[in-house]
């Protein structure tokens, strides 16, 4: 997982609000980027709807929220109408994002090693270096929690 203190890596990626989000032009807000493994799966759809519940909050906070994963606009665009998420979710199909902030990784299920994201969120402040990360997140009050850490900036 890339490490705190140090510059965010740019980037830009199609989202599911129809534009194309460049991290640099989110500047001067600060930024939360959750990274998770696929659209529609349990734990994620948790982790979105989190988000998404909590979206007002960190608007009023005046910070910006993105969902990352390897999933293309077409799934990404499903789940959220689907899930009725509120929260914009990018497209990183080539995984250059992922791989860039440390979440694409080796993991383990039932005895099976495979490359895949590993559930993290980056916290970015206003100037594009980042202050916090969550490895190897635990869903439930994630989003409760990364709120907090955003509103102390």
């Amino acid at each position: 997982m890339i490490a705190t203190d140090t510059n965010a890596p740019d980037f830009t990626l199609p989202s599911t609000d129809g534009a194309e989000i460049t991290l640099s032009a989110q500047q001067p807000a600060p930024v939360v980027l959750f990274f998770y493994p696929r659209d529609n799966t349990p734990g994620c759809t948790k982790e979105a709807i989190g988000f998404s519940h909590l979206a007002e909050e960190f608007a009023d906070a005046g910070v910006k929220v993105f969902g990352i994963s390897k999933d293309s606009m077409a799934s990404h665009d499903k789940f959220v109408a689907k899930k009725e998420l509120t929260i914009p979710l990018l497209s990183d199909e080539h995984g250059s994002v992922c791989e860039d902030y440390g979440v694409w990784a080796e993991k383990k299920m039932y005895g099976k090693t495979f490359m895949g994201i590993v559930r993290a969120t980056v916290l970015i402040d206003g100037t594009g270096k980042i202050l916090r990360t969550w490895p190897k997140v635990k869903v439930d009050g994630h989003a409760e929690e990364v709120l907090d850490a955003a509103k102390a900036l």
